[in-house]
């Protein structure tokens, strides 16, 4: 076959060296001959060109052909000396040459393809060889291992040069295969992902009594899981079983487990030895008797026999030996499970099924159990994520309560402090309590940064001045025994963020990493930017592609615990004692970082340290946002103040305290709870209202909705909106009312009448 193939190739190479030599004589010819002295110029050069072109073809194509004898001569000699059949063809599947055993096994010498020649062995041999086929081009190698109605069987197959090198080792026959004898193995059948039975062995058939080609003949539901308890229908009528389930390259093996139902079945110990799934027999009192290879893998050393299940897993809300008990009595059976392994080295949770079996008449409990660490992992993630969730939207309906009633008390501080000189008696207290409601405003302002419901003011930063406007202040937080370390990238790009909100969370970082070393240290901060090819997938979040700006706060302190790292941004969390802090400086730094489009990360090793990494994406000085509202005017200014202002708002404190700071100031206030009652005020046309200032979260009707009802009969009309919400938080509605501003709660009295001041032409 090898020389025939060669001759072939040959035949084929000197048709196209005759026929090019032809063109290069050809164009010669023509050269000598030409009349015109440029025309045999041409000719000759691209006689000489294509006649050089064809030499270096012809070298390369004979040093391949040399180079292609000579590793099909080793692969004939390598095959000669295999006892098992072997082939050699190429990457398409023809078969170039076998060997000895292959032409005895297949008795097929002249078989076009692989596939051919395997197609009396197995059920899908070109699904098979081309599998193998596109493994081993592309690494090198590959192998699969095949039960069929003889036995197992391993088919490799391996590169050679521009060919392949295929090689049909058999691994258990079916006499010496523990799978596949009658007398101890298990029933097992071989299925398809389409359910199509490919393989039964001795025991399964004994089982059903009959061969079958699909699994519903057996099982009558399907899908099944493993671990599962089903109604095997067998040669003696439907009985129990446990049905486990071990994938294996494209098909997959199902096993059956002998299941008590109203009485109890014998079965041998040593026959659920040879199970690749982890398995442990228990005795009823909780006593582990034995178990096999991967159950003591998974579970780990503390597995022996006569230990306590209780002694290893841990998980149930009652006692193991209650659970234990309720299986053996019927009442629980198939039931799974979750428990947690008690392991010292890592964090392992299964899921475990309980079968009833007899041995010598004794009840005895088969623990089958499944690594459920992965899926146990992604639900903790998924209820992380919910509480988060669910804490943020609290946080932010809080605040917006608090804000409502702190307007109120500084408010009407502010009124009681106007009535006080500073040598009155009561005047300390009143700034008492006026500093303590600052205090509280700023607590609050905390909870809307981590619920990312704050008002921010963005504009473009350089974080390298950032930092450098925060040395004297950040040398002096860290102290004395602590060295601060910057580090920036020479050209560094601007981004878009609230400066004064991006310092705080800068400080809160550099406290912390000060905190974790009271024996003092070294604090390193490093700015530089960054490139992303591809996204970065890490703690359930993806960074898109672009150009990002990363902020490393590194400390030399002693690490956060793995099971506190993902604790760590919420709010109120803190190893801290009391009075030390309130536990709300990363979550608040977490708020303000994602509600300025960025993203933040922790890494953290035991004994060494902690890296908090901040990615803030590049800001284009040519994609400058316009301002969905402009900003509250400055306090200084020469507007009159007085006309008529029409106050809106829900909370009678807030209102009272509004009414009265805008009377002192010498304006008209019209009052209204309501929306509505705001526009039926409104239908009084003889009004003359210079201002509106209305809250925008109401019952009923909301700010920006009525101000723009108001708007079509009084246009021109300045709108004053306040709100414990932040200004985004009423998204782009604002973006249609002109001539607006925004004042968050809580306020003081300068700063709401200086904004009607600012807004009153």
């Amino acid at each position: 076959m090898l020389a025939q193939e060669s001759a072939a190739r040959q035949i084929v190479f000197g048709k196209r060296w005759l026929v090019l030599s032809a063109f290069v004589i050809f164009a010669a010819i023509l050269g000598s001959i030409a009349p015109a002295r440029s025309l045999a110029i041409v000719l000759q050069a691209a006689s000489a060109t294509v006649g050089l072109a064809v030499l270096v073809n012809f070298v390369v194509a004979l040093r391949r052909q040399r180079v292609q004898r000579a590793q099909r001569a080793a692969a004939k000699t390598t095959m000669a000396d295999d006892p098992n059949p072997c082939v050699l063809t190429t990457k398409e599947g023809d078969i170039v040459a076998q060997n000895n055993v292959a032409l005895t096994t297949f008795l097929r010498p002249a078989q076009p393809t692989i596939a051919d020649l395997l197609a009396p062995l197995f059920a899908d041999p070109e699904a098979l060889s081309s599998r193998l086929a596109a493994k081993a081009t592309e690494g090198g190698a590959a192998k699969e291992d095949i039960n069929t109605r003889d036995g197992t069987m391993r088919l490799s197959a391996h590169r050679v040069g521009e060919d392949l090198f295929w090689r049909l080792e058999t691994l258990w026959d079916a006499a010496e295969n523990g799978a596949g004898t009658s007398d101890h193995g298990l029933p097992m059948v071989m299925a398809s992902n389409s359910n199509v039975i490919l393989f039964m062995n001795a025991a399964a058939r004994s089982l059903v009594g009959r061969r079958v080609t699909a699994l519903n003949q057996i099982i009558g539901d399907i899908p099944i899981a493993s671990g599962e308890m089903v109604t095997v229908q067998t040669a003696k009528g439907p009985i129990c079983m446990t049905v486990a389930e071990i994938g294996a390259s494209a098909n997959r093996p199902l096993y059956f487990l002998p299941h008590a139902n109203d009485r109890f079945q014998d079965a041998g110990w040593s026959a659920l030895q040879n199970l690749p799934i982890p398995l442990i027999k228990v005795a009823p009192s909780g006593e582990v008797l034995s178990f096999n290879a991967p159950a003591e893998q998974l579970v780990g050393a503390e597995l022996t026999e006569g230990v306590s299940l209780a002694d290893v897993m841990e998980g149930l809300g009652r006692s193991i030996s209650d659970w234990l008990q309720d299986t053996l009595e019927g009442r629980l059976l198939q039931k799974p499970e979750f428990l947690r392994l008690k392991r010292s080295d890592r964090e392992v949770f299964v899921q475990i099924r309980l079968s009833l079996i007899s041995e010598g008449g004794t009840p005895t409990l088969i623990a089958v159990l499944h690594d459920a660490t992965e899926l146990k992992s992604l639900e903790a993630q998924f209820t992380q994520s919910q509480k988060m969730q669910a804490i943020g939207q609290l946080a932010g309906g809080v605040a917006h309560d608090f804000n409502n009633l702190l307007t109120a008390i500084s408010g009407h501080c502010d009124l009681l402090l106007l009535r006080h000189d500073p040598g009155d008696r009561d005047y300390s207290d009143l700034v008492q309590i006026d500093q303590n409601a600052n205090r509280a405003a700023a607590l609050v302002g905390q909870l809307l940064a981590f619920s990312r419901k704050q008002t921010l003011r963005p504009e473009t930063v350089n974080m390298r001045d950032t930092l450098a406007d925060l040395t004297h202040l950040l040398n002096r937080l860290v102290g004395e025994t602590v060295t601060l370390t910057l580090s920036h990238d020479p050209i560094l790009q601007p981004i878009r963020a609230d400066k004064r909100q991006l310092e705080q969370v800068l400080m809160n970082l550099i406290v912390n990493a000060r905190d974790a070393m009271p024996m003092g240290g070294e604090i390193k901060v490093t700015t530089e930017n960054t490139q992303l090819a591809e996204p970065l997938t890490r703690d359930r979040v993806t960074v898109p592609v672009g150009k990002y700006v990363t902020v490393q706060v590194t400390d030399e302190g002693e690490g956060i615990p793995r099971d506190r790292l993902q604790k760590v941004f919420e709010p109120f969390y803190t190893t801290k004692r009391t009075g030390e802090g309130t536990g709300l400086g990363l979550s608040t730094a977490y708020g303000i970082v994602k509600q300025s489009g960025g993203y933040i990360f922790v890494d953290s090793t035991i004994g060494e340290g902690t890296t908090f990494t901040l990615y803030f994406p590049c800001h284009s000085k040519g994609a400058e946002a316009s301002a969905p509202m402009k900003l509250t005017a400055s306090p200084t200014g020469s507007k009159r103040e007085d006309g008529t202002v029409l106050l809106v708002e829900d909370e009678a404190p807030v209102r009272a305290f509004a009414s009265r700071a805008l009377r002192m100031r010498g304006y008209t206030v019209l009052e209204a709870d309501s929306a509505e009652m705001a526009l039926k005020t409104l239908e009084d046309q003889a009004l003359n209202i210079d201002v509106f200032v209305t809250d925008v979260i109401m019952p009923g009707m909301d700010g920006p909705t009525w101000v723009r009802e108001a708007l079509k009969a009084r246009p021109g009309v300045p709108v004053v909106f306040v709100s414990g919400y932040a200004e985004d938080s009423f998204g782009d509605a604002q973006m249609t009312i002109p001539n607006s501003v925004f004042l968050p709660k809580p306020f003081s009295l300068t700063e709401l009448t200086h904004t009607v001041n600012s807004q009153i032409q």
